[in-house]
C-alpha cells in the first residue's frame, strides 16, 4: 500500500513544478501557433476594415504582427526544450515511469531513450502522462 502513496514524496515537488512549468508552455506554444496560422485572416479583416473606412496605415508604418508571433512561436519552442531537458537532468531513472503528483493524483513521467536516425543525433524524449 505504500507504494501507491510514493508519488507524494515531498523529495518529487521540484520535478512536480517543473513538469506543471511544462505543461503550461506547452499550452502556451499551442496558442502561439494557432495566432500565426489565425493571422492572415485578422489582416484581412483589418484590411476590409480600412478599406470600408477609408484609413490608411501611417507613413513610414511597419507591419510586425508577423514577425511578433513568429519570435512568440519559437521563443515557446525554445523554452520548452529548455524544460525538457531540466526534467530530464530530473528525473532519477530513464525507460520507466516515474508516480509524480500533478494536482489531480498520480501522474506518470518518464524519459525514453530515441536511438540515432540519420542526422539526428541519439537522445531521450520527455513523455508525461497525465
Amino acid at each position: 500500500m505504500a507504494s501507491n502513496l510514493d508519488y507524494l514524496d515531498p523529495a518529487l515537488i521540484p520535478l512536480e513544478e517543473k513538469a506543471n512549468a511544462y505543461l503550461e508552455s506547452e499550452k502556451a506554444l499551442q496558442r502561439a501557433i494557432a495566432a500565426t496560422k489565425n493571422a492572415p485572416l485578422h489582416r484581412q479583416e483589418q484590411a476590409q476594415a480600412a478599406t470600408e473606412f477609408e484609413q490608411r496605415p501611417p507613413t513610414g508604418s511597419y507591419d510586425q504582427e508577423a514577425d511578433e508571433l513568429n519570435q512568440e512561436v519559437e521563443n515557446r519552442r525554445a523554452e520548452l526544450a529548455r524544460l525538457e531537458q531540466e526534467i530530464i537532468a530530473l528525473l532519477p531513472t530513464r525507460n520507466e515511469w516515474l508516480k509524480v503528483n500533478l494536482g489531480y493524483g498520480p501522474s506518470r513521467i518518464g524519459a525514453w531513450h530515441v536511438p540515432a536516425v540519420g542526422k539526428a543525433p541519439e537522445r531521450y524524449e520527455l513523455r508525461i502522462v497525465h
